[in-house]
This record gives C-alpha cells, structure tokens and sequence, in this order.
C-alpha cells in the first residue's frame, strides 16, 4: 500500500467520523479541496462510493460506514503505539514532535 493510500484512509475515516470536510480539514491541516480531491481519488480507485455529500452535511454510505468500523479502531491502535513510542502516550504527535 502507498502513502498515499494510507493518507487517503486517514482522511476518509477522518471526514465520515466528523461529517464534516471543514472540520477534517482543519484536524488534519490541510484544505478542504485537497481533502476531496484525496477522497475522490480513493472512491475511484476502490470503484465504490464512500461518502454521501449534500451542500449542508458528509455521511458515510453503507459501504462507507463498513469500511469506517473496519478502519477506525485499528487506526487508533496505529496512532496510539506511535504515540507510546515517541513518548506521549495514547496522544500521537502528528510527526510534530521530531
């Protein structure tokens, strides 16, 4: 799996947690365009629609919402091993701390 990929995952399970892109923008540091043109690419590559989008709200589509139970809570497992790692505990720095 790429980076990319990776990336695209966080920021998947990152919008359909918020349900919003504005809020995962802001969380992941990045704009809101580059957070849907990622999301986008991902869809297309997986040939599956993850996110259903209205100009008021962002909800996970039925496929969405599997591959969000499936891929939240090991994302946590990730983040919180890196965290105990660099020594911040269950809190991952983001890479901001090296």
């Amino acid at each position: 799996m790429s980076r990319e990929s990776l990336n695209d995952l966080v920021a998947f399970v990152t919008v359909a947690r918020e349900q919003s892109f504005t809020r995962a923008a802001a969380l992941l540091g990045v704009s809101q365009s580059a957070l849907s043109h990622s999301l986008r690419g991902l869809e297309a590559r997986l040939g599956v629609r993850l996110l259903t989008r209205t100009t008021r709200s962002v909800s996970p589509t039925e496929a969405g919402q599997r591959l969000m139970d499936s891929l939240a809570p090991r994302l946590e497992e990730i983040w919180s091993e890196l965290g105990s790692a660099c020594g911040h505990g269950a809190h991952y720095c983001n890479g901001l701390c090296h």
